[in-house]
């Protein structure tokens, strides 16, 4: 975290490409659990600010485009100098995200941005490389916990990578731009379904399991085990180790 900064920021964004319509329905369950008040939520209220542009196309979703906007462009490639006129939205959302990077009292914490897959299963991640062997080490905390806490999240599917034909994408810039506090990731969603662990079964992704998916499944109270001092509930960071096998599969 940036010393000294009071507010500590998530930013989300959905639907950049208008036909992937599993990520709207991902987000809203992130939303519905967020004003819940279910204790993790308000735990989550009392430490973290919440940003979320949940529709980053609405020409394109309007227009039943499947990831063009009303003009023609994918937004997803236009992060490195989008324009005010041609891609508003994603002008906007780049110059909120920089004027919060700016402000010494903010500490952007994440970026997630939510898509959905055509062809693989599951929900899994991607993440950016970065030449920095304990950073790049601390970008898999995230997507690991997931696939602990998660049934439909696949460790196994995430990847890491530096694409030159993702240089455009949110994930890509802002893991760029940002230093070595925040963490910046595209989260993907299936189409179609997710393979439970150690099964074969195929279970459906549906609208209602996509935002119901943002509540975990017990709101039970936390175990003084797992009790933090930073966030009540969570591990701290110092208590994860990634172990060396699974660090040479990244």
């Amino acid at each position: 975290l940036r010393e000294g900064a009071e507010k500590k920021v998530v930013f989300i964004t959905g639907r950049v490409h208008p036909g992937e319509t599993p990520s709207s329905f991902v987000c809203q369950g992130i939303i519905d659990f967020l004003v819940s008040q279910h204790p993790i939520a308000r735990v989550l209220r009392e430490h973290l600010v919440f940003k979320i542009a949940p529709m980053l196309n609405p020409d394109g979703v309007y227009l039943g485009n499947y990831r063009c906007s009303l003009m023609g462009f994918d937004l997803n490639r236009h992060w490195l100098d989008p324009s005010p006129w041609a891609h508003p939205t994603l002008h906007g959302v780049k110059q909120l995200i920089i004027q919060m990077y700016n402000d010494p009292k903010t500490s952007l914490e994440f970026y997630i941005d939510i898509h959905a897959h055509s062809t693989m299963m599951n929900g899994f991640m991607y993440g950016n490389i970065f030449e920095d062997e304990e950073r790049f080490q601390r970008q898999a905390i995230f997507p690991k916990l997931l696939c602990q806490n998660a049934e439909d999240f696949s460790y196994s599917s995430t990847s890491f990578n530096r694409d030159a034909v993702k240089a455009g994408t949110g994930r890509r810039f802002l893991g760029g731009l940002l230093d070595h506090t925040s963490y910046c990731y595209t989260l993907e969603v299936s189409f179609y379904s997710y393979i439970v662990g150690g099964t074969t079964a195929a279970v459906p992704y549906t609208e209602e399991a996509c935002i119901l998916g943002g509540f975990p499944p017990s709101p039970g109270p936390v175990s003084s085990s797992q009790e933090s001092p930073n966030l009540p509930g969570f591990s701290s960071r110092s208590e994860i180790r990634i172990p060396v096998q699974e660090k040479a599969r990244l």
